[in-house]
Order: C-alpha cells, then structure tokens, then sequence
C-alpha cells in the first residue's frame, strides 16, 4: 500500500520504523512545522520529522490541517491509507482521501481515556492495565471502530514515562498487524461502547499540584502519573518543590503535608497513609533523593 504517516513526537517513531521496513511504502511523512524548543534555539524539527529525514523519506511540514493547498498535496500523492500516531485532529474532508481509511495508534484501551493524555490519566486514576488500540479515524475524537487492542499491566510503582516507552514499542508490533489486515482485507472491526468512554485531556501546571489532604494511594498515582512529565509539585518554604518518584509509605497518621524522616525514607503526611518521596527537586537545586534533600534541609518542613 501506499501510506502517508502523520506524527510528531517520539512515541511515533517505532511506528514509522517498523512501516518504513516493511513491505508497503510511505510515500511522505507530515508533522508540525519546525518551532524553537528553547527561548534563544534556532527552529528545529519535530523528532519524527527528524527519523523520517534520517531514513531518507519526504517529509511534509504543516501548520493548518484545514489549508486548501495542503489538502491539494495530500490529494495528490493518491494514498491508500493514512497511519497517525500522536498527531492533532484531521478535518473530515481529509480522512476522505485515501482509499482504504485513515487509522489511528492510540495509547489506552479505548473507549476509555480518549484525549491527549491517555497513559498519565490510566496511571493517575490507578489503573491496573492499559493498553493500545488501532482504530479508524472518524470526524469525532477517539471515536472510531476498533481494528485490534492489546493490553500490558501498569506495576504499582509505575510512571507514566516507564509505561509510555513500552507502549510505543507494542503499538508500533500491534500497528503493523493491523496495517498487513487492511491490505489483504481480512480485518474485523468492534464498534466503540461510547458510554463507557473516559476523557484523558490535556495537563497543564495547575493540573499537577498535589493536594496532600487525599489519601496516600491517590497522591502516590498522581505523582507517578506526572512523573516525568508534567510533574508533580507542591511548595515548601515558598519554593517550588517537584516530585519525581515516590512510593506507598507506612499506613500511620502523620499530619498533612508534614515532612518527617523514618530511617532511610523521607514520608509526607497525607489524609490517610503516607508517601515515600524517593526523588526530589527543589526549586533552583539539583533532582536528588529525599534523605539527601533531607540532609541539607532547615526549613519549616510541610509542603503545601
């Protein structure tokens, strides 16, 4: 078949590597236009744009999914099937251009955590697997008839960034079965149950600060879920204090949000339970565990 891959992250890259080897051909790869990743950088390429460069494939920049001459571009490379991974929404009148359908690589077990954050919400709400699911697209978000899922179990102490570099590994395996179905017209498709579908929005700063007047296994999700990306915080003395990685701490009752050392590990006081913060930034200091942050610490010692 021919194929127009749309992405823009890493997580896209297994996906188009493992296409790219195949026996069909990617005729071109879109992603965002090139932007500055820092304040005085110069403009630099989109990470898959970056792989679809170093592999040789021609690459599309885009800007407005819905301009007339990108449409005009997409029409003319006459596609059989368009494969998105990690892309922003496609105008309908787009998703009628290939012959075959436009599919798309998702990172939860649809219809729940449909959105822009579907691993840091599975692990943030505790659940116990996730998953990828290959679907077609369709003009509503998330929406599309299942082609194939695969689930993979989120262990207790997982973050967000050790269940993601899993996922983009099995979605890309699970991507190309279903792309080789298409081809020889021998997949089946599953409606989505819309009513048991869950929202996974974008998280911005306010989304990840941490109220310690929950109980501790809450408190222990969200922090893993926004580790290492977003991140958790809370402040302490003023400061911004960020959290990487914690741990279920002892079941005792310590007061909320008070900081206190118990051998080895440095606990928070939460509604019920206690938190093991295991790693630790504050603002303005290097990332370090809690017992060292704890070993140079004078301060009031509760984050809030």
């Amino acid at each position: 078949m021919r194929i127009v891959f749309m992405g823009s992250p890493d997580f896209a890259i297994p996906s188009l590597e493992k296409l790219h080897q195949s026996d069909h051909e990617i005729i071109s790869v879109v992603s965002n236009i090139d932007k500055r990743r820092g304040r005085r950088a110069k403009p630099s390429p989109t990470p898959l744009k970056a792989k679809a460069l170093e592999l040789g494939l021609p690459v599309i920049g885009v800007e407005d999914l819905g301009a007339d001459d990108f449409y005009e571009e997409l029409k003319a490379l006459e596609a059989d099937l368009f494969v998105v991974v990690a892309f922003r929404i496609l105008p309908p009148r787009l998703l009628e251009l290939p012959s075959k359908g436009s599919v798309n690589l998702h990172a939860s077990l649809l219809p729940k955590y449909r959105g822009a954050a579907p691993i840091h919400w599975a692990v943030i709400e505790g659940e116990k697997q996730t998953g990828c699911s290959i679907f077609f697209l369709d003009e509503k978000v998330d929406t599309g008839n299942i082609i194939k899922q695969q689930t993979t179990p989120i262990g207790r102490n997982e973050t967000t960034g050790e269940v993601y570099n899993r996922l983009k590994k099995m979605g890309s395996d699970l991507l190309v079965e279903a792309v080789e179905e298409i081809d020889q017209d021998s997949y089946t498709t599953t409606p989505q149950n819309h009513e048991e579908a869950t929202p996974a929005p974008k998280l911005f700063k306010e989304d990840c600060k941490i109220d310690f007047d929950h109980p501790a296994e809450q408190i222990h999700n969200k922090i893993r879920g926004l580790s290492p990306f977003p991140t958790a915080w809370a402040t302490l003395d003023g400061q911004k204090f960020n959290i990487y990685r914690s741990q279920l701490g002892p079941d005792k009752s310590v007061e909320v949000g008070k900081l206190v050392m118990e051998g080895e590990h440095l606990l928070v006081g939460c509604k019920r339970g206690t938190v093991i913060l295991k790693k630790v930034q504050l603002q303005g200091k290097k990332r370090m565990s809690g017992k060292d942050f704890m070993n140079g610490y004078h301060g009031q010692g509760k984050l809030e």
